[in-house]
Order: structure tokens, then sequence, then C-alpha cells
């Protein structure tokens, strides 16, 4: 502990760390203090169908992201989510289209010319995802009496505009945080708005537990149940098989001795290499059976689609989530892990895998090795998706709680904590080294 409080006494030393750290604390109260702020025109006292009706299922899913914006018909109701989507479209694209993947390859300018076009595109999914949104509220049991101006063209126009603005106002936040503050910018404003529902949800369970059955001390044993999923989280995010790398020992005259062992070094591949996609993707298709069903409810089978897939702790539908997101974990890591680019680097640069020829059988080396990694990982990353309709299921956990024992709000809140830990981290590890060489030039020499 003494250790502890150390190292926060050197982070606040630094001052350009600890510049960066009040700007971050400063843009996100910004973000939280936005999603507070409702529509005009709409009467908040009359919002409890509202709250009530997004409490749990994917719903629920979309509050927790936007930290109860989405329930509350806030100026940052959607969040950031459409910059998200836009992102994954974008990238999905450069596979597709040449002119994208020409600007993957043009380094730095390339890259502000694909984040112009995500921001475009996330505009543009505003603008259709506003009206679906503000149309929707009636579907929820907002009565009309809660609509001030009615729901015409005084007050929709209006609206789609604060709310296109919300989620641009809030992409900027997310950017400038990772420009002037610590961290990713648009990872931290999505956690920000998960970890404001998790008091909320713990009191409610807690509550529940204390008035009911269980007692104080089953609320111990999921809170003991939560900090082991979190350790398993942190250990599927951070391993790596390491590959050997060796790397031929340059000459005096600049080229390789081939009989001449250099440096090795190692390949890292994660596990997890997909990160929390799968999930967002997997989510995303799992709308489809619900509304298939609701389209063709007169039948006997949709009408089992519109029951079993509206229950987001139900059996069939977490079946078919781990199955897809089994799949797409393989089809993501596929796309964004280029085995075949990797092998033809490492040729160039004069490295090789001990007993791997260089080139396309390194690439078929990598991609084998990256296909049995990838089984257990996704493996591993379906059943924490699945695990709140577990603990629902066994140990008749409150919705909202339950939704913090894994899936997307447990990787992200993992995933960015350990992100903006390794960057504070690189900071003092960087004054250590100046420290040391700073000494270094003052020392005298006889």
């Amino acid at each position: 502990m003494k250790k502890f409080f150390e190292t926060l006494s050197n982070i606040w030393k630094i001052e350009e760390l600890k510049g960066r750290i009040l700007v971050t604390l400063g843009l996100l109260l910004v973000y939280r203090f936005g999603a507070q702020i409702a529509l005009p025109g709409i009467d908040t006292a009359q919002l409890g169908a509202l709250s009530s009706g997004t409490e749990n299922g994917i719903f629920g899913i979309l509050n927790a992201f936007t930290g109860g914006a989405f329930a509350k018909a806030s100026v940052f109701a959607l969040g950031i989510m459409p910059y998200i989507s836009a992102s994954i479209v974008v990238q999905l694209m450069g596979i597709a289209i040449p002119y994208l993947q020409k600007l993957q390859k043009e380094g730095e300018s390339g890259r502000k010319t694909i984040n112009q076009i995500t921001r475009w595109l996330t505009i543009g999914i505003c603008i259709l995802q506003a009206p679906t949104y503000l149309l929707g509220l009636s579907q929820f049991g907002v009565p009309d009496s809660a609509f001030l101006l009615g729901k015409g063209l005084d007050f929709m126009v209006p609206a789609v505009i604060i709310l296109v603005t919300g989620t641009v106002f809030a992409m900027w936040l997310g950017e400038k945080i990772t420009d002037k503050g610590i961290g990713n910018g648009i990872s931290l404003l999505i956690m920000v708005g998960i970890i404001a529902t998790l008091p909320q949800s713990f009191a409610q369970e807690a509550i529940s537990r204390w008035n009911g059955t269980g007692g104080p001390m089953l609320v111990l044993i999921e809170v003991i149940i939560w900090f082991v999923v979190i350790l398993l989280s942190v250990l599927l995010v951070m391993a790596t098989r390491q590959i050997p790398v060796q790397y031929a020992r340059r000459s005096a005259s600049g080229g390789y001795e081939k009989d001449a062992m250099g440096t090795r070094q190692y390949i890292p591949l994660k596990l997890n290499a997909s990160g929390v996609m799968p999930i967002i993707f997997a989510q995303a298709i799992m709308f489809a059976p619900g509304l298939i069903g609701q389209t063709f409810n007169e039948t006997a089978w949709g009408q089992w689609l519109e029951v079993q897939f509206q229950d987001i702790f139900g059996l069939a539908y977490n079946l078919l989530f781990a199955f897809l997101i089994i799949v797409f974990t393989y089809f993501y890591t596929a796309i964004t892990v280029p085995t075949n680019k990797m092998a033809d680097d490492l040729k160039r640069s004069g490295g090789f895998i001990p007993g791997i020829r260089p080139g396309a059988e390194t690439g078929d080396f990598l991609d084998k090795i990256m296909s049995l990694i990838t089984l257990p990982g996704s493996v591993f990353l379906a059943l924490l998706a699945v695990l709140p309709a577990i603990v629902v299921k066994l140990m008749d956990v409150q919705a909202g709680w339950a939704m913090f024992y894994g899936g997307t709000s447990l990787l992200i809140m993992v995933g960015v904590a350990i992100d903006t830990v390794q960057q504070v981290n690189s900071y003092l590890l960087n004054r250590h080294y100046d420290g040391l060489m700073k000494t270094g030039k003052n020392r005298k020499v006889a």
C-alpha cells in the first residue's frame, strides 16, 4: 500500500502527466454533465416508462453504454455508439475497397483521411438513428403528453439536430482526450458510461438480497465471484503466444552474415486478438431473430422466435449468441491479423522463425498458430459473454448487476483500464530514464 501511494505521488510530480490526467477528468466530467440534460420539449417527469423499459434486454445494454443518457432522453442519448458503428463499417470496407486500402498504406495522411470519412459516416448514421429513437419513445410507453411541443416538425427537426450534435460533440471530446489527455478517449467515454450505472446496480442487488434471500453473505460471494471473473478477463486480454524470431547479425559492410546468429526476439500473438468486436457484431445480429419473429408472428415458429429471442437470458438466445461470437472471432482475427504481411515484413528485415523458411512458409506457420490459439480464445470469450445469463439463472442475480459479470461491459472496462494504466506507466518509466540520463550528464569525469 505504501508503494501504491508513492506511485500516486510520483504521478503527480510529472507536470505533463498531471496536466493530461486533469484534462481527461475535466472532459469526462463535461460528458457526464451533458448526459443529464434532457432534450428540449420533453417532460422528464413522464419518462418513468422509458427508464423501466430500458432496464433489461438489448436496450439495457445501449443504456449502459450511454451512462443512462438513453433512458433520460438526453442530448447524448445516442452516445458514442454511432461513431463505433461507423469505425467498424469503415474498417470492414477497407477489405474490399481499393481506395481505403491505399489510404491505410499512406501513413499519417491516410489515417487523417480515414478519420474524416469515419466522422461523416457517423453523422449519416446519427441522422438515421435520431428520428428512429424519437419515434420509438412511444413504443417504450412514454405518453404523448410528455412531448410538450407535440411530435410534429417543430419538435422533430430541432431534436434530431440536437441528437446529432450531441454525438458529434461526444466524438470531439473523445478525440481531445486522446490528443490532450491520457488513454483512448472514445473507449474512456464508453467505460465511464458503463461505470456510471455500476453503483446503482450493485445497490439494488444488495438491497434485494438484504431484504430477501441470501443476506449479506450471498452479496459477499457475488462480489468475490465478480473479482474472479475480472481476473480471468485480465488474463484473456493480456494472454499472448510468443513466437521466437531470430535476426541475422549485420556485418561491418552493411550485409548479413548468414552463419552468424543475431539477437532473438519474439512476435506476440494475442489469444484474443479481436477484443470485444465479436461480441458487438454478434449483438447487432441478435436483433434479427426477434424482428423475424415479429414479422411472422401469425405462425407458430414466428411466435417461438419472438418469445425466445426477446429474453437475453434465455437458453436459445445465448446458444446462438455464443456460436456467433466464436464465428466472428475467427472472422475478425483473420482480417485484423495479416499473417502474410507479417511474414513479408519479417523477411525484409532479415528475420526468420527458427526451423521455418522465410516467406510463404512463415505466413502459413503464423496462420496455423493463430488458428490454434483463436479456438480457446473464442470459446473463453463466448463463455464470458453468456456468463450474465448463467448467473441470472443459477444465482438469481438481478439483471442490472448481472451485466457486469461478463460481456461487452466487463471486457471494455478491463481493456480500457489496462490500456490507461500502461500509458501512465510509460510516463513513469520515461521520467525515470530521463532522471538517470540527467544524472549521467552531470557526473564529473576525471
